[in-house]
């Protein structure tokens, strides 16, 4: 088995999309549930986000191919990011014939290597027991998250207690302050390839700022300065929504007690998921993370 960088080519990014499916598949043969996908579902989507990584970080992206393989076989493949010291692993798959032989075990130690000199890091990880064993022996603190889902019932949401405005590239200054201040970094050129695919709302007045992106019925990420603002901001989200559309809130941890309250009252039901895995940082508060981006 060789690494080799990920290339930001239609075929390499098809390669991470197979990859994963099986992968995911195999997971969820495991008993990791595939109700709530955190990658993008649709093949075109994951493939424009493959390449914006391959793009933007091409040295902490990799691809594990078997050299024994005349057609180099991809077995696995892992893309992580460093943004202001913030370091984030937003996959790590493995080929269900390849795992328990040291390829992840690989493709995860040179994509930390990548963020050795990031004080912070940050993975969403799924229920998958062996994702789990890993990141702890990476150095990770695990912090169990919840998922909520359904469908919003917008009579049981008051409407939100101050102004949320559409937003664009022009509060790109006003997000990266806040994501310095909650996650200690901000996502700089992430927001350009938010932006492509997502809505974003954003409140900022005398109770705080914030964002929210929203992409169909799931809140992609939310950041702000205040519990008051942020629940506002997933309220805003919330109903905000097509109805009948299925709302999709990731990643919860305890300590945000604000979108636990919202997304109860909206009647989304809860459910254990995976871990928000941290190294050098508490789960920060306001804030729900991205898969992708973290």
């Amino acid at each position: 088995m060789i690494l080799r960088p990920l290339r930001d080519t239609a075929e390499d990014a098809e390669i991470v999309r197979l990859v994963a499916a099986a992968s995911f598949h195999d997971s969820h043969s495991e008993g990791d549930p595939a109700d709530e996908p955190t990658w993008p579902e649709r093949p075109e989507r994951e493939d424009e986000l493959n390449r914006w990584f391959a793009r933007t970080d091409p040295d902490g992206c990799s691809v594990a191919v078997d050299d024994r393989d005349p057609d180099g076989k991809a077995l696995g493949v892992a893309l992580s990011s460093r943004r202001e010291g913030t370091w984030g692993l937003s996959l790590l798959v493995v080929v269900p014939e390849a795992q328990g032989k040291g390829v992840g075990r690989a493709l995860l130690e040179h994509a930390v290597a990548y963020g050795a000199d990031c004080p912070r890091g940050i993975i969403c990880g799924s229920r998958d027991p062996r994702a789990a064993r890993a990141y702890r022996a990476a150095g990770f603190t695990l912090h169990p998250t919840m998922r909520f889902g359904g469908v919003v019932d917008p009579a049981r949401l008051p409407a939100p207690d101050g102004a949320v405005v559409e937003g664009g590239a022009r509060h790109q200054e006003l997000m990266d302050g806040v994501d310095r201040l909650r996650r200690g970094g901000a996502r700089g050129p992430d927001h350009a390839e938010l932006l492509r695919h997502c809505r974003l709302l954003v409140a900022d007045d005398g109770a705080g700022s914030g964002y929210v992106y929203v992409d169909g019925g799931k809140v992609v990420t939310l950041s702000a300065t205040s519990e008051q603002v942020a629940a506002r901001l997933l309220t805003a989200a919330l109903r905000s929504m097509e109805p009948g559309v299925r709302a999709r809130l990731a990643d919860v941890t305890a300590e945000q007690e604000w979108a636990v309250d919202v997304a109860l009252a909206a009647r989304l039901s809860p459910r254990n998921a995976g871990y928000l895995c941290l190294r050098g940082m508490r789960p920060p508060v306001p804030f729900v993370p991205s898969g992708a981006f973290l």
